[in-house]
C-alpha cells in the first residue's frame, strides 16, 4: 500500500560518484553534516566519519555531469525524497543538512540549465494550446497508443513499476505550490487536488488507487520499490516536479507542470484503461485509468480557466515560467517515451533489470 508511518523504503544502489556521495552521507550516522569547503569550491562536503571517509565531488566535477544521466537524477532525486517519505534509517533531520542543501543546489542548477537550453521558448497561450493536439496514432511517439494497439501485458506491468514512483505520491509535489497562490488560482488548485487525494475518502485517493492497480498486475506496492530499477530518464520525469515544487521562484513553472499533466490525461487514460481490458489486467488496473478520464477531462478545464488564468490575471510576468514549465515536462516525458518505445519494439525490458528477477508477487 501507499506509505504508512514508519514504513520507508530501502536506499537504492548509488549510480556513479554523485549518487554514491549522496547515499554515503544519508548513510551515516544522523549527527549534522560536517561543513567543510569542497576541494577548489565554495560548497560545503559530504565528508562521513569512518576510518575510509568519502569525499564528495568538486563542485566542477558536479556543473561537468550529464544532467540528464542516472547518477545525477538518483542523487536529485534521494535528496528530493527526504521532503517526502524518507528513507528506512536516515534521521529526519536530514531534510534540512545544510551540506546536503547545498548539494542539491548544485545538481539542480545543472538541471536547470541543461533544460532551459533544450526547450523550446513560446508563450504560455501556445504551449498550453500544443497540448491540446492529439499524437497521431501510428506516428510511433505515443506510448498509450502503443499500450492500446500492441502493448503486451509485461509491458503494462513495466509502465506500472515506472510510474510508481509518482503515482504512489501523486498530487503531492503539486501541493507544494497552494501556499504560493491565491485567489482563483489557490481555489482551483485546492479543487483538483482534493479530487486526486480522494475527496475526503481514505480508498478513493489516487495514490492508493494506483496501489491496487499495481496489485492487480502482480506487482509490489510498496512505496520507491521500483526505483533501482528506474532508468535516468523515468527518475527525470519526477525530480521535475520536485525541482519546481520545492522552489517558490518556480511556482509558475509547477502550474505549468501541473496544466500538462491535467490536460493530457484525459485522452491518454482513456487509451490505457482500454489497453488493461484488452490484456485482462484486472478492475483495479481498469479503474485507476477510467476513474482518469472523467476526472481529469474536468480538472484540464479548472486548470487552464482558473489556475493558469488566475495566476496570469496576478501575476502576468510569470507567463514565461508557466511555458517554461510546460515545454520542460513535454521534453522529459518525449524523452522517457523514446526510451520505453525502442526498448519494447526490439522485445527487451525498458527497466534496469527485468521484473522477471526482482522477486515481485
Amino acid at each position: 500500500m501507499p506509505p504508512r508511518p514508519g514504513d520507508r523504503p530501502r536506499l537504492p544502489r548509488p549510480q556513479g560518484k554523485l549518487s554514491t556521495a549522496v547515499l554515503s552521507a544519508l548513510s551515516s550516522p544522523s549527527t549534522p553534516t560536517p561543513l567543510s569547503p569542497f576541494p577548489h569550491s565554495p560548497l560545503p562536503s559530504l565528508r562521513t566519519p569512518g576510518p575510509d571517509p568519502l569525499l564528495a565531488p568538486t563542485g566542477a566535477e558536479i556543473q561537468q555531469a550529464d544532467p540528464y544521466g542516472a547518477d545525477l537524477q538518483l542523487a536529485l532525486y534521494v535528496l528530493y525524497e527526504l521532503h517526502y517519505q524518507g528513507f528506512d534509517g536516515v534521521d529526519d533531520d536530514r531534510e534540512w543538512d545544510p551540506a546536503l542543501l547545498a548539494v542539491r543546489r548544485a545538481l539542480e542548477e545543472v538541471f536547470l540549465r541543461a533544460l532551459r537550453a533544450d526547450v523550446p521558448s513560446v508563450g504560455a497561450a501556445e504551449a498550453l494550446d500544443g497540448l491540446l493536439v492529439e499524437p497521431v496514432a501510428d506516428d510511433g511517439t505515443s506510448v498509450s497508443h502503443h499500450l492500446l494497439r500492441a502493448g503486451r501485458l509485461w509491458q503494462l506491468r513495466e509502465y506500472a513499476a515506472l510510474r510508481s514512483l509518482y503515482h504512489l505520491k501523486e498530487a503531492d509535489p503539486h501541493a507544494w505550490v497552494i501556499p504560493r497562490l491565491r485567489g482563483r488560482a489557490k481555489a482551483g488548485m485546492v479543487a483538483v487536488e482534493f479530487d486526486e487525494f480522494g475527496a475526503g475518502r481514505a480508498e478513493d485517493i489516487h495514490a492508493q488507487l494506483f496501489a491496487d492497480l499495481m496489485a492487480d498486475l502482480g506487482l509490489e506496492t510498496a512505496y520507491g520499490h521500483y526505483l533501482d530499477l528506474a532508468p535516468a530518464e523515468a527518475l527525470a520525469t519526477v525530480t521535475l516536479m520536485s525541482l519546481f515544487g520545492l522552489h517558490r521562484s518556480l511556482r509558475g513553472a509547477l502550474v505549468g507542470h501541473f496544466a500538462t499533466v491535467e490536460v493530457t490525461s484525459s485522452p491518454a487514460a482513456r487509451r490505457l484503461a482500454d489497453a488493461m481490458r484488452r490484456t485482462g489486467a484486472g478492475p483495479a488496473a481498469e479503474r485507476f485509468y477510467d476513474e482518469h478520464v472523467e476526472a481529469d477531462a474536468v480538472h484540464e478545464q479548472v486548470v487552464r480557466r482558473e489556475v493558469v488564468d488566475g495566476l496570469l490575471t496576478d501575476e502576468p510576468g510569470l507567463e514565461p515560467d508557466v511555458a517554461f514549465g510546460i515545454a520542460a515536462t513535454v521534453h522529459l516525458e518525449d524523452r522517457l517515451a523514446a526510451h520505453l518505445l525502442d526498448a519494447w519494439r526490439h522485445d527487451r525490458t525498458a527497466l534496469r533489470t527485468p521484473l522477471a528477477v526482482t522477486g515481485e508477487r
